[in-house]
């Protein structure tokens, strides 16, 4: 085999994966560029902007998704220990806060090494994680920005589950 015959394999780009996703969902969706794909998805407590970057030069596809919340600068301490105690208790991805500008995010990636191909259910499963942790803490961070209570009560409060109807 020649040397000037040898053509790597392209690999498919994970963010044409990720835009077949949006669109067969029918969610908005923005391709800033070949390595950035931003979408809009409705929840339950609010809408999500879930941005997806591909970073070739570690071979990750990485997920950000971040809610309509700012922290303001008085409150930013209690997110971040509202931050610290909710990550002791995930398993994969975490959340941040961006300190300059208070916003609250979930972040997490597919490490996709070797020429691995992202697949479809792979891609749905990183934004199920996101969407899921995202509704299931948003009540926690509201108690912390808006209602002014401490980190550990706002966590036991948004926890509290209820079983049977009224």
């Amino acid at each position: 085999m020649s040397l000037l015959s040898y053509q790597e394999e392209q690999r498919i780009n994970p963010l044409d994966v990720v835009e077949r996703l949006a669109a067969v969902n029918d969610w908005s969706f923005e391709r800033a560029s070949d390595d950035e794909i931003t979408i809009l998805v409705t929840g339950k407590w609010t809408d999500y902007q879930v941005s997806y970057t591909w970073m070739g030069d570690i071979e990750a596809l990485h997920l950000a998704c971040a809610f309509d919340l700012k922290a303001p600068e008085r409150r930013r301490a209690e997110v971040q220990q509202l931050i610290s105690l909710i990550n002791e208790q995930m398993w994969v991805g975490h959340f941040d806060l961006w300190v300059n500008e208070g916003i609250v995010m979930f972040r997490h990636a597919l490490v996709l090494s070797g020429g691995v191909e992202a697949s479809g259910a792979q891609c749905e499963t990183l934004l199920g994680t996101a969407l899921d942790a995202c509704e299931r803490y948003f009540a926690a961070f509201q108690f912390v920005v808006w209602a002014g209570k401490g980190a550990r009560e706002a966590l036991s409060a948004a926890m509290f589950e209820t079983s049977g109807e009224a």
